[in-house]
């Protein structure tokens, strides 16, 4: 696999997103569960708390209950009843006391000032001064604790949850202010942690590694159907037009394949025609050269001599040379078609113009006896292009007169419809096969029907015609019967030229 090569980049592009994804997957996830060990060790810490104020409370009212008991009364009694509760609360809070959790009990001595009196392990101390003293002052629990970005320090190392401290403010029996700080080390939740990120980077790892492989899946499988287009692409270029793509599927790919294949289909077509068309044309232009030779060797030997002979090779000559004229021109007029022509836009009288072009037609096929039939008197303006009209109509009836037989018929028709000019040139001629009817517009292609050297057919003029119809923002479509006839119809814009 080359590293320039499109499964390479898609590879490399694949494994950085799929890294970026799993990656951001995992991280959140282990956010969100780190997250909720913290919320649950600082629930544990506030029901601590709860715990440790009732039964402060609890004893609280014992040790008053015992001490007025006793007969003491007033500063006495109250003395007597905070000493009893300091000596208490380590039994209450310490080692086999109320719950899990280190506790440290300061009181109040002057302003702003505190003393540690006990503490039930190392990690019931700490340093927040501040917040004791606040909470002393608002006379109510405060939590303290670390911030939730410290729940992701133990994704790549030991899970550290940090110490939770609520700072709970308490009244002594002689009115003496104190505040608990309940503090909880929540290493069961790091446990946890600590426990479910090896198989978290496990499942990550796994879902990185699917990913990727999938996307490589369906990367193999489009650039296999890729490769198909560039195999099809290359027998083209090698002029190999038999290839078929496989069109399986509702993808784009297939619907590439689909419009290759007939892109194919068309190439293929049109090679045949052209091929067709250059063995013709070479035996149509080889045989008027052939002929025009032979007579100018006539020429040389008889032709001083004998009058009739030189005439006779005269006239073949010229018959000749017209014939290659014709082939010439209509070569000239397709490679014209091709070119973008300025179209004229002038008002003009499209009955004269076609009964003009009957006329030529009719003179020209004089021999053969044909009945052309024009449109209606009286003009039908349209403004357009009259000298490609003129083409298109010399190009149909030309058609029409070499296909039909001795005394048959060629129509012209004309008529208005809405905005709309309509053409139809009908003919009692040969007829189109079925078959050869979607082609007759194609470039260079020809019939079996009209495949012989009495009509010398080029396969140029209907293809120019349509091209000329295009041009003109109009429509050409053809029906045919085979020894009944073909009719042309045509349909153009009465503003029929092509603005450029």
């Amino acid at each position: 696999m080359r590293l320039s090569s499109i499964r390479a980049r898609v590879f490399y592009l694949a494994g950085f997103f799929s890294l970026l994804l799993v990656g951001s997957v995992t991280l959140a996830t282990y956010f969100f569960v780190a997250n909720g060990m913290s919320r649950s060790a600082q629930e544990t810490t506030w029901r601590l708390t709860q715990v440790a104020s009732r039964a402060i409370a609890r004893t609280a009212t014992t040790v008053k209950l015992d001490a007025a008991s006793k007969g003491l009364e007033g500063a006495e009694r109250e003395g007597e009843a905070q000493r009893q509760l300091l000596r208490a609360i380590p039994d209450i809070l310490g080692s086999g006391g109320v719950e899990e959790g280190a506790y440290a009990f300061y009181m109040v001595e002057g302003a702003d000032s505190l003393r540690l009196v006990w503490y039930s392990a190392e990690a019931g101390i700490n340093d927040q001064w501040e917040t004791r003293l606040l909470a002393i002052e608002r006379q109510q629990p405060i939590q303290s604790g670390p911030d939730a970005t410290r729940a992701l320090t133990g994704m790549l190392a030991k899970a550290d949850l940090g110490a939770h401290i609520v700072h709970l403010p308490l009244t002594l029996p002689d009115r003496t202010q104190g505040v608990l700080d309940v503090v909880y080390i929540p290493d069961k939740e790091e446990a946890i942690l600590d426990s479910a990120r090896v198989p978290m980077f496990i499942v990550a790892a796994f879902a990185l590694l699917v990913a990727v492989l999938m996307m490589q899946i369906i990367m193999g499988w489009v650039l296999s159907l890729v490769d198909n287009v560039r195999m099809a692409a290359d027998s083209i270029d090698a002029g190999q037009l038999d290839v078929s793509l496989p069109e399986d599927g509702e993808h784009e790919i297939a619907e590439l394949a689909h419009a290759l294949n007939n892109l194919m289909n068309r190439l293929r077509i049109r090679a045949e025609a052209q091929t067709r068309f250059v063995a013709d044309a070479s035996h149509e232009l080889a045989t008027p050269v052939a002929g025009i030779r032979g007579y100018v060797n006539i020429l040389r030997e008889w032709g001083s001599e004998d009058p009739v002979t030189r005439d006779e090779a005269i006239a073949a000559i010229d018959r000749e040379s017209r014939r290659m004229a014709k082939l010439c021109s209509n070569l000239l007029s397709m490679i014209r078609s091709d070119e973008m022509l300025e179209y004229r836009h002038v008002r003009y009288d499209i009955n004269a113009l076609s009964r003009e072009v009957l006329a030529t037609a009719a003179t020209r096929y004089i021999d053969k006896g044909l009945e052309f039939i024009g449109p209606d008197e009286g003009p039908l303006w349209v403004v357009g292009d009259p000298d490609r009209i003129e083409e298109l109509l010399g190009i149909l009836l030309d058609n029409a007169g070499k296909y039909t037989k001795t005394r048959g018929e060629v129509v012209l028709r004309t008529r208005k419809q809405r905005d709309k000019v309509i053409i139809e040139v009908k003919d009692t001629g040969i007829g189109i096969p079925e078959q050869d009817i979607p082609n007759v517009f194609e470039r260079f292609y020809r019939s079996d029907a009209s495949r012989s050297k009495d009509t010398g057919g080029f396969g140029l003029g209907l293809a120019i015609a349509k091209h000329i119809v295009d041009m003109s923002k109009g429509e050409i479509t053809v029906s045919s019967r085979v020894g009944v006839g073909t009719t042309f119809h045509i349909e153009l814009p009465r503003s029929h030229a092509k603005e450029l």
